[in-house]
């Protein structure tokens, strides 16, 4: 095991997923409410393991040739998040307990939150960028023997990062049993999500 490579890919699938986004966003609230903590970390972690060994495998350069696939991930992601982002804002202005928010009502089930999961995760072309494209290139520097390395740190960066964040979130679950602390929350949330609308648009504009 070369210990180098595999701190490379580490330290810069860490630098890539440990961001403000809709995906970390909803992380951090759903671990805050103990809702299926496991599983969503186990989704979000998961679905970063299979698009980083993609990019390593080459899948990267396909979705460069195929620019359509990006422009769909973006649109979609736009009224996806959207949405989200206008059910955020609604929330501001809902009284909220702790246990039965309205937000936490509609999110309750396992297959609602799973589709959520899904949805913030890749209806965003930029995770495309990151994990497959930015994340394959560099992989693909090195021979595959060597590669599984720089996969595993990866990989390991993103396990990591998930559970800690899932795990970890409800070390400010006090704060949160005051209204007025979901309701700043759901601003921020509502922030970022329209804050990568924006982003999106751009992009979409910029890659016609």
């Amino acid at each position: 095991m070369n210990i180098y490579i595999l701190a490379e890919g580490f330290g810069i699938g860490a630098g890539l997923i440990i961001a403000i986004g809709a995906q970390n966003a909803f992380v951090l609230k759903n671990g805050i409410s103990k809702r299926n903590v496991f599983l969503t970390a186990f989704i979000c972690s998961s679905i970063d393991i299979v698009l980083i060994i993609l990019g390593a495998i080459g899948l990267g350069t396909v979705i460069n040739k195929t620019p359509v696939i990006m422009q769909a991930a973006a649109l979609f992601g736009i009224i996806y998040l959207t949405w989200f982002g206008i059910k955020s804002f609604t929330a501001v202005f809902k009284n909220q307990k702790f246990e039965d928010s309205e937000n936490w009502k509609v999110q309750k089930g396992v297959k609602a939150k799973v589709i959520t999961i899904l949805a913030l995760s890749l209806l965003n072309p930029h995770v495309y960028i990151d994990t497959v494209i930015l994340l394959g290139s560099v992989a693909s520097r090195y021979p595959l023997n060597e590669r599984i390395n720089f996969i595993t740190g990866a990989c390991s960066a993103s396990i990591l990062w998930f559970f800690g964040l899932s795990y970890g979130a409800r070390i400010l679950r006090p704060l949160f049993i005051k209204e007025i602390t979901w309701k700043i929350l759901d601003f921020i949330i509502g922030c970022v999500m329209f804050s990568i609308v924006f982003k999106l648009i751009f992009f979409s504009i910029n890659t016609f």
